[in-house]
């Protein structure tokens, strides 16, 4: 069978069986996604956004940073409280750079698997994987299914845990506001008045109607930002005040949360595709190289100086920080919780997109499509919101989510398919390429094993006490 032949078989199995997402951030890229979904509903699944309307270097360039730039910013305060003021920005701008180079390590390889096979498209993520196995030695090349399974389910478990974020998140910055107005109510009662508004949008099946969700979203988390960076460098203390270097058993628990903050790496391949010139994307000063360098300063900034701000008093989120009594702060908490709650379901689409159509094919097919698709989008808002009542501890759930699913995105994927791709090869990898993927491997695992085993820890800890 020839490769175009095989290309078209895969092609013709994909739409029967399942929907592949074009990235893990939909919630800041409508744009792109929402061409991509009309191209999706006419044709069905594709490798990449459609190219009716391709997007100029400056467009890509707001579509990575809007993609990188979410929630996870405002964690980075409690995460520089785990690692120290000092290691926190050092330990900051090496993962900056260590998750570039993966990005730039997705490209290539799905950029060689493509050029072998002559495919008409260019994979996504999860079909770049699959592609290096299937192309990579004898013995791996029956793992091929199984890697591209394993990314989704990443994925799913990623935009879930997102969402359970958003509901710990919005809950926690209203109940402040509520509690400084004198109602006394915990978070768990608060999650019930956001359930409405995270459940109505999450109906929605077409992207094009959530796009406007989502420029409301940008904008509230935009004006968020810029707000909560006035705050913190107001009268900030000596650099003596603060740890310089955090504790063993804490760094962990700093590794996780800056993963969950850096975790944009699905977006990579969807905006290059959708670019008018694809080669200024991963070039020297190409959109990822200059995206990523602005993505890593903001969150090294926000650590840095949310923690010197406030110390070890830092929150889960530098919005709960605020002056409760600030007009200016509460508004801020209210903006960004908005922010939070219409982002909600364009993460969710992510995880739906996967999960919907293997329902169908193992339960359908069904009569009334539409309305099981609706009660299924119901039940994992509910899946979600019961989550995140059991455990609303906002610091240890960012952790758990970056440590666990975040890290194997975007640090042990990217290396491995590499690896496995170049094993494929008749003269294999270089000693240079093995013991620089093997120093990454090494440092991801490690931080993937002791950063999911402290989160855990500590959840059990507080659920016990609780």
């Amino acid at each position: 069978m020839s490769p175009v032949d095989r290309n078209s078989d895969s092609r013709t199995e994909s739409t029967e069986r399942e929907i592949f997402p074009r990235t893990t951030r939909i919630a800041e890229s409508q744009e792109v996604l929402a061409v991509n979904s009309e191209k999706q509903v006419k044709h069905g699944p594709s490798h990449g956004p459609a190219l009716d309307h391709p997007t100029t270097y400056v467009e890509s360039l707001m579509h990575l940073l809007k993609g990188n730039v979410g929630s996870g910013v405002f964690a980075m305060g409690d995460a520089f409280k785990n690692g120290g003021i000092v290691l926190g920005t050092i330990l900051t701008l090496y993962l900056g750079l260590i998750c570039v180079h993966c990005q730039h390590i997705l490209l290539k390889c799905s950029r060689k698997v493509k050029e072998k096979l002559q495919l008409e498209e260019d994979p996504d993520f999860a079909e770049t994987v699959e592609l290096c196995f299937e192309n990579g030695p004898r013995k791996l090349q029956k793992f091929s299914k199984a890697s591209k399974i394993i990314v989704n389910i990443f994925i799913c478990v990623t935009q879930v845990g997102f969402c359970c974020v958003y509901f710990v998140f919005s809950s926690s910055n209203l109940n402040q506001i509520l509690n400084y107005y004198g109602f006394d109510v915990n978070v768990n009662l608060t999650m019930l008045f956001v359930l409405l508004p995270m459940l109505l949008p999450s109906l929605i099946r077409n992207l094009k109607l959530l796009a406007p969700f989502s420029a409301v979203a940008n904008v509230c988390m935009a004006g968020g930002i810029g707000v909560v960076f006035y705050y913190i460098l107001q009268d900030v203390p000596q650099i003596s005040e603060r740890k310089h270097i955090g504790e063993v058993s804490t760094l962990p628990l700093y590794f996780g949360t800056a993963m969950f903050a850096f975790e944009g790496i699905a977006l990579v391949l969807p905006l290059k595709n959708a670019m008018k010139k694809p080669e200024q994307f991963g070039s020297a000063f190409g959109v990822l190289n200059v995206g990523m360098i602005l993505t890593t300063i903001l969150y090294t900034s926000f650590g840095f100086f949310g923690y010197l701000k406030f110390g070890d008093n830092v929150a889960g989120s530098l919005t709960l920080n605020l002056p409760e009594q600030d007009i200016l702060a509460q508004v801020v908490k209210i903006a960004v919780g908005i922010g939070m709650c219409l982002t909600y379901p364009l993460q969710l689409f992510v995880a739906i997109q996967i999960m919907w159509p293997n329902v169908q094919s193992r339960f359908g097919p069904f009569q009334h499509s539409t309305s099981y698709e609706l009660l299924f989008r119901t039940f994992m808002v509910f899946v979600t919101f019961v989550i995140a009542e059991l455990v609303p501890h906002l610091n240890i759930f960012i952790s758990l989510v970056g440590a666990l699913c975040s890290t194997a995105l975007a640090l042990v994927f990217p290396p491995l398919i590499q690896l496995v791709l170049a094993w494929g090869t008749p003269d294999g990898p270089s000693a240079f390429l093995i013991a620089k993927n093997a120093f990454i491997l090494a440092f991801s695992i490690f931080g993937f094993v002791t950063g999911t085993y402290e989160s855990l820890s500590s959840l059990v800890h507080v659920l016990f006490e609780d």
